[in-house]
């Protein structure tokens, strides 16, 4: 009954007058939000990339989902203890030693000449996002304070796919018009994660929880909230781990899809084909922001299914205009995922636990998203690209079906203990 009460009054009591009055400026929730969006920017800005690698290198499709997943492998173990350090230490001893391991990988991937470089700068980069997204997201719900939950968990969300969407937009653009294109890419990401420093430092001085510190537990474990949230972070997880493996598929593969499949083997066109898929869940998510957030779930499970049965119907056919639909549907899907979990998250997990829960919310989407993009790219060097993105999205349609099964058996539940 607690769950139910907490669940709908956060989904549908306006602010106060008073809250109103005591609430920050908006302008400080947004720039709080600055280091998600610089990190995330790092984190796919590899993506357009990959062609060139491949080239220089020479390494299949199967190896490139593996550099791709070493990111996902650095996130989820980042995941493993920054929410924990972050509740317990405060959000800037987390989020400042993230953006230095950014920066490392930056020069790492802007000199990188081998496999194991990639994999490398790839698994660092993992590491930083991992810190970002559980302690760098609580840092912007500290900063938006009771009176501003709802454009918190907003603006957290959409500066992560913002970010993730111009990453490969910038590299690839400046790949196709500028010289030393690999350096200058990485060149550009350094100074803005230099301006993503200056905003942590103003942060305010957050002090970890005693309380989440006294009998707590591991500081190394697999991220959990309290039992009676157990429910909102599923609800969460199971329309967010399909959007976002959705989406790493065409982050993944989606520039071998083009080039090998499609016959277009333009950067711009990769990169603007992520950022499209991104500026969809970034717009989608300001679209939906005033639904409840079960219909926000629901429509993001419908959105996977509908890029899934494009996806194969752009490979059937060979259309570029159906793969970037697919994209776009991909993004919606990840995004209202996203935005419904941090939602559920933010109203109803205590302050002492919510990077923790972020966290578990990742992790939860993370896992998927690291394994079926690789077994896809695996299956497609043994059965070909058309075949294994047939079978990645019947599978993939599948589960974001039972994602939308279990909100709709899940919210039932809460009503019904209610």
């Amino acid at each position: 009954m607690a769950q139910t009460r907490s669940l709908s009054r956060n989904e549908t009591q306006a602010p106060t007058a008073a809250a109103e009055d005591t609430a920050p400026p908006r302008w400080k929730v947004w720039l709080a939000a600055w280091p998600v969006t610089a990190v995330f920017i790092l984190s796919n800005t590899a993506t357009p990339l990959y062609v060139l690698w491949q080239r220089e290198i020479g390494f299949s499709d199967g190896t490139l989902t593996v550099i791709f997943t070493s990111y996902i492998a650095g996130l989820l173990a980042a995941l493993l203890a920054a929410g924990v350090a972050s509740d317990r230490l405060g959000r800037k001893p987390v989020l400042l030693p993230a953006l230095t391991l950014a920066l490392i990988a930056c020069l790492i991937f802007a000199t990188a000449s081998s496999v194991l470089a990639l994999v490398v700068a790839r698994f660092l980069s993992g590491v930083a996002v991992g810190a970002i997204v559980s302690a760098g997201m609580a840092a912007v719900t500290d900063v938006g304070g009771a009176s501003r939950t709802r454009l918190a968990s907003l603006l957290a969300s959409t500066a992560m796919v913002l970010g993730a969407g111009l990453g490969p937009l910038l590299a690839g653009v400046l790949s196709e018009t500028l010289p030393g294109p690999k350096v200058t890419i990485f060149m550009v990401e350094i100074v803005l994660l230099a301006a993503a420093f200056l905003v942590v430092m103003w942060l305010p001085a957050r002090r970890g929880s005693a309380e989440a510190t006294r009998g707590a537990g591991s500081w190394v474990r697999v991220p959990s909230v309290p039992p009676a949230n157990r429910i909102h972070l599923m609800l969460g997880i199971v329309v967010f781990a399909p959007g976002i493996t959705a989406t790493s598929f065409v982050l993944s593969l989606g520039p071998s899809v083009l080039a090998g499949q499609l016959g277009s083997d333009s950067r711009i066109v990769a990169g603007a084909t992520a950022f499209v898929m991104f500026a969809a869940a970034t717009g989608m998510q300001f679209a939906v922001q005033r639904l409840g957030v079960r219909s926000i779930l629901l429509g993001g499970a419908m959105s996977t299914v509908a890029s899934m049965v494009t996806l194969m119907l752009a490979m059937h056919t060979t259309s570029v205009p159906l793969l970037v639909l697919a994209a776009l549907l991909a993004g919606s899907g990840q995004g209202m995922g996203q935005l419904g979990g941090l939602s559920l998250l933010s109203a109803n997990v205590p302050a002492r636990r919510r990077a923790e829960a972020n966290a578990g919310l990742n992790v939860g989407g993370y896992v998927m998203a690291g394994t079926l993009p690789v077994a896809a790219g695996y299956l497609s060097d043994a059965v070909g690209l058309a075949t294994g993105t047939t079978i990645f999205g019947t599978v993939m349609l599948l589960l974001a079906l039972l994602g939308g099964a279990f909100v709709l058996a899940g919210y039932r539940r809460i009503s019904e203990h209610g």
